[in-house]
């Protein structure tokens, strides 16, 4: 079995699933919801139909972009890697963006099993594909729904508390979501976050994406810091599996920041830029249209959304590596 399973090119491997998997979701991730909100959000603010349309078609093709990509990923064959847009799109549909990756991981390793073991692989093997894909989307898509609603409360819950812990917290949790395999702006949508949470939630998004974006400059050089600090902070999250320690200096600066920007400045934002962070600048445009365009707004969200977590970040992240807990290497992306 072991041969037969090495063979075929299924390894069973946590490493394999979650950093390498896991590396070409987030750039499946960024092809279709992050550029086509990117678009869409040029169009919307130019008043230009045909980006609206073509960012809009970009971010409903989120489940075969993230089925293609990580099939990719994994090195299946032609007719898993077809099929396995269809597992990515049940995925989405069913179980959100995390239901996505998992049930492409299961359809793309049922489909290696049986690729090329008939005379009739033509049918068998996309037919496993998709229905091992859409099974797991199926049956563990209620599940992975019931997760989000989960989190979801705790965010609700953080909420209700003092406008201090309010801010800290909600910052945490989005950005927290943000980096990892649930969406940020999904969440913040489904719960309507506006007013000063949604401005802390900008905060904490923000800080998570300029903040890896920042400190990996030095594995990632420029083109990395534009793809993670306007794009996303995902592309960081299989490097999180492997030291997690590289998630603390964005996630301070995002607690730090949050209740200076919502105490003090009174940021506001609404659901659909709480949880998008500087993400094609959406959560900045919409902070803009929630305030008014004014030129102490745009030195607040200077100095919360961009400055501040730059500085935070990189004087925690240097005093990580003087200690070694942050070593070169540890934040490189695939791009």
């Amino acid at each position: 079995m072991r041969h037969f399973m090495k063979r075929k090119g299924v390894s069973l491997s946590p490493k394999v699933y979650f950093i390498t998997g896991f590396s070409y979701f987030a750039l499946g991730l960024m092809s279709s919801l992050v550029i086509g909100l990117i678009l869409k959000t040029i169009g919307e603010q130019a008043h230009w139909p045909f980006f609206i349309k073509m960012g809009s078609l970009a971010m409903t093709l989120l489940g075969p972009a993230i089925g293609a990509a990580v099939a990719y990923g994994l090195e299946a064959p032609p007719l898993v890697l077809f099929a396995s847009v269809v597992a990515g799109s049940a995925g989405a549909e069913l179980g959100s963006v995390a239901g996505c990756f998992a049930a492409t991981l299961v359809a793309v390793e049922a489909g290696k099993l049986v690729s090329k073991e008939t005379k009739v692989d033509i049918l068998i093997t996309p037919a496993v594909t998709i229905l091992a894909g859409y099974s797991v989307a199926y049956f563990a898509g209620p599940g992975i729904e019931q997760f989000m609603k989960a989190f979801g409360h705790l965010v609700m819950w953080a909420t209700e508390q003092r406008p201090l812990i309010m801010s800290i917290l909600v910052a945490v949790l989005l950005g927290l979501a943000l980096t990892g395999p649930v969406s940020s702006a999904a969440i913040a949508i489904m719960l309507g976050l506006e007013g000063v949470a949604a401005g802390a939630a900008t905060i904490g998004c923000a800080a998570q994406m300029i903040g890896f974006a920042t400190i990996s400059y030095r594995d990632n050089g420029f083109g990395g810091w534009i793809t993670q600090g306007i794009g996303t902070s995902k592309l960081q999250f299989p490097n999180v599996v492997r030291n997690p320690k590289i998630l603390i200096p964005p996630t301070l600066a995002g607690s730090i920041l949050a209740p200076i920007g919502t105490l003090v400045f009174h940021m506001v934002n609404i659901p659909a830029g709480a949880g998008m962070g500087t993400s094609g600048l959406v959560g900045q445009i919409m902070t803009l249209r929630t305030m008014g365009f004014s030129l102490h707004v745009i030195l607040y969200i200077l100095l919360l959304h961009i400055a501040g977590p730059i500085l935070i970040s990189l004087v925690i992240s240097e005093w990580m590596r003087k200690k070694g807990y942050i070593k070169p290497g540890d934040m490189k992306i695939n791009q």
